[in-house]
């Protein structure tokens, strides 16, 4: 089990040069997470969600205010702080061991401990039997749970989520979510989920950040005092369903609803290195 990371964003600006000027994308944005929380960020598009997770995974570093985990400042990428994006990013020559290795990239171990802590994680996301699988032989599920596992497999003290279930259907999405639940239980560590979807946020999420765009600020943080497993259907859970969607009422709805089936990215298409490093 990871130890869990304390991350704290204090007064967090951030803006891109334009032409002309320059486009500001964050606003004094101030938050903290504690230890083994699981939070979910949801907002309509252009509030920056996934701005902030780039920042906090630590792809940029031109910026005001602090993001710090453990007290310490976000200087780079790190095994500290894993990722999973919406896409899969499988490298598709790879089987599905090969492919979570790489999440060991940098990893101070022997050959034979990095075998031993992939097949753990295999056994984790249940995809036993499968270790000698290229991605075109997954469904888009499992092919998701392998990201997972090589997001996990540094044990890193975070885990963030950028749409990571965006691109599935939903049926397969709704079981990912109860994985992912577990998961998190199993493992003990952070978890930040940016989502477009009101109820997969409150579903998994001990709070709920709503975000208001142009630039992104904080407009509420709606706790969600439910315990797992969590009845999607109960009075309480529609409760704080109408809270969060309450305050996107000049939002277009279509923005906060369940998000469409996207495509995949080409199997053949290439990643950064970076990806695989964090």
């Amino acid at each position: 089990m990871a130890q869990a990371g304390t991350l704290e964003i204090e007064h967090l600006s951030k803006s891109y040069p334009l032409k002309d000027g320059e486009l500001a994308v964050l606003a004094d944005l101030t938050l903290t997470i504690k230890p083994g929380e699981f939070v979910s960020i949801v907002g309509s598009s252009g509030c920056g969600k996934s701005t902030l997770l780039r920042l906090i995974v630590g792809l940029e570093e031109d910026y005001q205010g602090q993001v710090l985990l453990d007290g310490e400042r976000i200087v780079g990428t790190s095994l500290q702080r894993g990722i999973v994006f919406q896409e899969h990013r499988l490298f598709p020559w790879l089987t599905a061991a090969e492919n979570i290795e790489l999440g060991l990239l940098n990893a101070e171990l022997t050959p034979g401990q990095k075998r031993l802590v992939v097949r753990e994680h295999i056994a984790l996301v249940g995809l036993e039997g499968f270790e000698k699988s290229y991605p075109h032989q997954l469904s888009g599920g499992m092919a998701q749970r392998v990201a997972i596992a090589r997001a996990l497999v540094g044990k890193p003290e975070i885990l963030l989520l950028d749409e990571p279930f965006g691109a599935l259907d939903a049926l397969t999405r709704a079981y990912l979510q109860e994985e992912l639940q577990r998961i998190w239980q199993a493992e003990g560590i952070t978890m930040i989920l940016v989502t477009h979807d009101v109820e997969e946020a409150i579903y998994l999420g001990d709070k709920v950040v709503v975000m208001e765009p142009r630039p992104g600020r904080i407009r509420r943080i709606v706790p969600v005092a439910l315990a797992h497993p969590r009845e999607r259907t109960g009075s309480d859970f529609s409760e704080i369903k109408q809270l969060v969607l309450q305050e996107f009422a000049g939002s277009s709805s279509a923005s906060l609803a369940e998000p469409p089936l996207r495509p995949q990215l080409s199997e053949t298409a290439q990643f950064p290195q970076w990806q695989f490093a964090i």
